[in-house]
């Protein structure tokens, strides 16, 4: 089924995406997600001959029980159960409905996984690996200094234009979830290889003037996050790091980094972006463990 069959078929879902759009600003990526789950509780509630502005709680149950038998996982379900809720709260606002039928359903209680972070060693070994003799690679390894030394999102980093980076007075300017503005400090070393970038590489790609893009395709055009994810396992592999690296690992990086040396939390909540303070605190439980191996190692009475 294409993204247009979609759409079509269920008119109600769009409104519904129309809506929080504009009302929370959420990227294309949340909405694609929000779609998808939704589309599929439509689907499947269609194959049992039941509307989707008309299913129960009962019905919800039965779909949820479903995905649970597909052997999908918690915090997946977990996912649309809330998606769930906030579709069906609208409709209630809207006059669609009389009845909630999420209300009777209980949240899945679920342990609150820790982020996985890579060793500050494995990390130099990421961000040595790129062949900067080459113009991609160089391309590469800007990107790479510029992710470990801001902790951008994948789509922050990729969506970077000229203007949004300062160099002269050191920081990035960037748009996060909800489009909320922030700037954030450009350490020395990743400026230094930015610079080079700039001077080097970046015109490989363009012709000097044709587009604001930071970091260009080879091809040109805006990067995808696909492409980046790529191009980061490639050099893990080649630098021999047994477990999967992706961008998100590299932010986890930033901020467990960060705290492990003293940074304040709210600084790197500050600097990640969080609008809520609790989503930051999990990185603690990190650096409290890395602070535990330290002392155990390292104090006599260890």
């Amino acid at each position: 089924m294409t993204a247009n069959q979609i759409k079509n078929h269920h008119p109600l879902i769009e409104e519904y995406l129309d809506h929080i759009w504009a009302e929370k600003g959420l990227s294309a990526h949340s909405i694609s997600a929000y779609r998808r789950d939704l589309t599929a509780l439509a689907n499947w509630l269609e194959s049992q001959s039941v509307e989707l502005e008309r299913a129960g709680s009962a019905d919800l149950q039965a779909y949820l029980g479903f995905r649970y038998s597909q052997k999908h996982s918690p915090r997946s379900t977990a996912r649309h159960l809330s998606c769930f809720r906030g579709f069906y709260a609208w409709l209630i606002r809207e006059s669609r409905i009389r009845v909630n039928p999420t209300e009777l359903i209980d949240s899945m209680k679920l342990g609150r996984p820790l982020p996985k972070s890579m060793p500050e060693t494995d990390v130099e070994l990421l961000l040595n690996e790129p062949d900067v003799s080459i113009p991609l690679e160089l391309r590469d390894k800007a990107m790479l200094e510029l992710l470990y030394a801001t902790g951008l999102r994948v789509s922050e980093l990729i969506g970077l234009t000229m203007s949004q980076m300062n160099q002269r007075q050191g920081v990035v300017r960037t748009f996060g979830k909800g489009s909320k503005e922030r700037l954030v400090p450009v350490g020395e070393t990743a400026l230094q290889w930015l610079d080079r970038y700039l001077k080097e590489s970046r015109p490989v790609f363009l012709p000097a003037g044709s587009s604001d893009v930071l970091f260009p395709s080879r091809r040109g055009n805006l990067m995808t996050r696909q492409a980046f994810w790529h191009r980061i396992g490639l050099y893990a592999r080649r630098a021999g790091i047994k477990y999967a690296v992706s961008p998100h690992l590299l932010r986890h990086a930033f901020a467990t980094h960060l705290l492990n040396h003293g940074a304040d939390l709210r600084v790197v909540q500050l600097l990640l972006g969080h609008s809520d303070l609790s989503t930051t605190q999990i990185y603690t439980h990190i650096a409290r463990e890395r602070m535990k191996s330290l002392h155990a190692q390292h104090h006599p009475r260890g």
